[in-house]
């Protein structure tokens, strides 16, 4: 078996914690080589102790010996008291220190005591917690954290969310689900895999299998848009069900509805269907890790295949048929060639109506008529009036 290191680190944002006293501790999104990923927390002052030993075991890298060979990352020390305001103002720099420490070179990246830090420990699947003592409260870091990372969310109470029917987990990344069990959703991924928590487990959870504890939550997701949004097909997929899309790698298609359980209505010329969109990838935008990792990761399950009719998405759900997209689909398509068509011919009937105001000839000035005699004599000056006689 190869060596073990770290793909990406991403700080998701901190907690803020009520025992055995008041703390607080970030939380950090683990990817791993064998593309695990687990969320560990960490206070800051063991990030520290843990930042020291690293510049201590790679002196030249730190700069110690010559402060111009340093590319260990800069990291103040924690204060003697540290509240929320430094914690939340803190997210920005340790967010930078850990893209920049997977990026160093391998004998630091890799090495031991970066990897052993990051590593799952008992608390993090097992956090020390009080029945009595009033639930952690989390900050999260926004999406758009890197144009401004001190813009925090924050505080929020996770949103709850039940399972609707038993779920076995096929991968270590996941966490199994019984009907009933009440998880705590930390990240939803468009791709329809969400990141909960339940208890002392946490895990990726197909969205398919959740439903909200106020009432269904079809709100989130966008009006259907027939005009389409551009995508690339990253990884091939055989159609299983009837109302589902075959695709091959590179075709490009058309996203007309983006759903919360990751299978995507899409376009193919004037067919429709439901693809993974985790499949998918923006046309333009470029993304070379992402084929690495769709290789060993499945689609999510649908939503419709799962069979539990006492779930409120059977409830309050707005369906539309796959006959539905088609032909609103089709629709726009027509009407989108119908205006084209119109435009090209009123363009030809303005050209005819020009080309023969081009080839008549210019009309000349009227001569006016020349006065009379009477006329001239008078109203004309002496000498205009012996010019007649």
């Amino acid at each position: 078996m190869g060596e073990t290191f770290i793909r990406h680190i991403e700080l998701l944002g901190y907690e803020k914690r009520f025992y055995p006293s008041q703390h607080y501790v970030y939380m950090f999104l683990v990817k791993w080589n064998d593309l695990s990923e687990k969320v560990v927390y960490r206070r800051f002052t063991e990030i520290y102790e843990f930042h020291k030993a690293l510049k201590e075991m790679f002196p030249i890298e730190s700069g110690d010996i010559n402060i111009e060979n340093r590319i260990i990352p800069h990291l103040p020390a924690p204060k003697w008291f540290d509240g929320q305001r430094s914690t939340e103002n803190r997210q920005g720099t340790l967010a930078e220190y850990c893209y920049t420490l997977v990026n160093l070179p391998h004998k630091i990246s890799r090495c031991l005591h970066v990897v052993n830090f990051f590593k799952v420990r008992h608390d993090d699947m097992n956090p020390i917690t009080d029945s009595q003592t009033k639930k952690p409260e989390v900050f999260l870091l926004p999406k758009d954290s890197k144009k401004n990372l001190t813009d925090i969310t924050g505080p929020i109470i996770l949103q709850t969310y039940r399972a609707i029917a038993d779920y076995e987990k096929s991968s270590t990344s996941e966490m199994a689900l019984k009907a009933g069990d009440m998880v705590d959703v930390v990240e939803k991924s468009e791709n329809g895999w969400w990141f909960c928590q339940l208890k002392n487990k946490r895990g990726w959870v197909p969205a398919a299998y959740l439903e909200p504890m106020d009432g269904p939550d079809e709100s989130e997701e966008q009006e259907p848009n027939y005009a389409g949004e551009a995508y690339v097909v990253q990884k091939s997929y055989i159609a299983v069900e009837e109302d589902e899309l075959t695709l091959k790698e590179g075709d490009t298609i058309e996203v007309i509805h983006k759903l919360l359980d990751g299978w995507w209505v899409i376009r193919k010329d004037e067919a429709t269907g439901y693809y993974p969109s985790m499949y998918l990838q923006k046309a333009g935008e470029v993304n070379t890790s992402v084929k690495s990792e769709l290789r060993n990761r499945g689609a999510p399950p649908r939503r419709s295949t799962i069979r539990n009719v006492k779930s409120i998405h059977k409830q309050g759900r707005k369906q539309i048929s796959q006959e539905t997209y088609r032909r609103n689909s089709k629709k726009y398509i027509q009407n989108q060639r119908k205006m084209q068509g119109n435009s090209h011919n009123k363009a030809n009937v303005i050209i005819e109506k020009n080309e023969p105001e081009d080839n008549k000839p210019k009309a000349q000035p009227a001569v006016p008529p020349r006065p009379s005699k009477d006329l001239i004599l008078n109203r004309c000056t002496e000498s205009t009036r012996r010019k007649i006689l």
